[in-house]
């Protein structure tokens, strides 16, 4: 009896023993989740379009209605200017213009008086030619011809009457398109805005002297500076490495800590080059600012939506096994033995990453301290929970 109690002892002994060194191991259940990265990038601020208004003839400012920070509409006048030698210009051209047309009323006169005139010694040569046609020798050769001649210069006048006409039109052309012309220069002494803006410089005040701007031989000074602020660009330094993710109409999320304003813009060009200096490529994005409170030159932080997966098999980062190019993972399998998987991998994010091959969606996989266990042994899993997604948001340039 003894003999039995100390065997049933023993067993129990050796029994608690080997459930004891069976080692546990921490493991996940493969699940689908949503993979996302995304790339902070500072941006400036600059304006739609910049404008140096200048006069289009050289003057004195006479007056100038705008100064720095003004609101200005498109068409509104800015400045005149005073160019007296201009208005005896216009003044000599108008009456060049209107000698021209007296000369057509002139011309138009003499044409009339020809063609009477013609028509009248016409007529006359005709009846005579007519007489002298039904009874030869009524009408003395010497008559008929000299009624011929007088018919024949006649219509060499009105063709002179006629030519001379057309000319004083080609004339009156000439001097209406120059009287056109100083006409245009005189509306150029006033300066208009070309757009709606701000005016962000004046570089002129009254009295002072202005260049034409279209003089090549002089540095022309402009009048104003005009900006167009109601719609700004938005310029990122796309790094290289995220250039492929870079498409029009792209989503972005940008942040002005200044006004502790966010808004949701567009990618709406880009330049399609690559800097060799900085190794990045400049992308706009066009914010509408039709209120003004945001300034060229501001900085905004922006949120570029780089890559994600929606629904796809993931595992921790912790749980791949890196072995030179190889990639793999420990599975804990129906018996609670160790196997090795080589896997394949898609996308990274911080915490999670994606398995495009290898595993299967509930498949336990061990993480961290994977040199531990060894192919085939046994094991006691514990399941740890893993989130649904994750999210990387890599830093822009300068920050760690």
């Amino acid at each position: 009896m003894s003999v039995l109690l100390v065997a049933c002892n023993s067993k129990g002994r050796n029994s608690e023993a080997s459930a004891a060194e069976v080692p546990s191991a921490a493991v996940v259940a493969v699940k689908r989740g949503d993979i996302t990265r995304y790339l902070n990038l500072a941006g400036q601020f600059q304006p739609y379009q910049v404008v140096d208004v200048h006069a289009k003839v050289s003057g004195y400012i006479r007056h100038i209605y705008v100064d720095i920070g003004d609101k200005v509409r498109a068409g509104q006048l800015l400045a005149v200017l005073e160019v007296p030698e201009l208005d005896a210009q216009l003044k000599g051209t108008t009456s060049e213009l209107a000698r021209s047309r007296d000369e057509i009323t002139q011309a138009q006169h003499n044409v009339a008086r020809a063609e009477a005139e013609y028509s009248a010694l016409h007529a006359n040569y005709i009846r005579l030619q007519q007489a002298a046609a039904a009874q030869p020798g009524l009408i003395a050769e010497q008559e008929l011809d000299d009624v011929r001649s007088k018919d024949m210069a006649s219509a060499a006048q009105l063709d002179a009457a006629k030519a001379a006409l057309s000319a004083s039109r080609q004339q009156s052309d000439v001097a209406n398109a120059d009287n056109e012309r100083v006409s245009a220069l005189n509306n150029y002494t006033k300066v208009i805005a070309p757009l709606d803006g701000v005016i962000i410089w004046r570089y002129a005040d009254t009295g002072a002297l202005i260049q034409a701007g279209t003089s090549s031989d002089v540095q022309s000074l402009p009048v104003v500076k005009l900006s167009q602020s109601s719609l700004l660009r938005l310029r990122l330094p796309v790094p290289e490495d995220a250039v492929q993710y870079i498409h029009e109409g792209e989503e972005i999320t940008v942040h002005v800590d200044a006004v502790n304003r966010s808004m949701t813009g567009k990618i709406v060009r880009f330049t399609r080059d690559v800097s060799l200096t900085t190794r990045t490529m400049e992308t706009e994005i066009d914010v509408e600012n039709k209120d003004l409170t945001l300034d060229p030159g501001m900085y905004a932080n922006t949120t570029l939506q780089l890559q994600r997966e929606s629904s796809v098999l993931t595992i921790p980062a912790q749980a791949v096994i890196h072995n030179g190019n190889r990639l793999s993972a420990l599975v804990v399998d129906s018996q609670n033995r160790v196997q090795v998987r080589n896997i394949t991998l898609g996308l990274e994010a911080a915490e999670l990453v994606e398995v495009k091959s290898g595993l299967n969606e509930g498949d336990r996989v061990i993480v961290g301290g994977q040199s531990k266990y060894q192919p085939g042994e046994v094991v006691k899993p514990q399941l740890q929970q893993t989130p649904s997604g994750d999210t990387e948001v890599e830093p822009r340039e300068g920050e760690q």
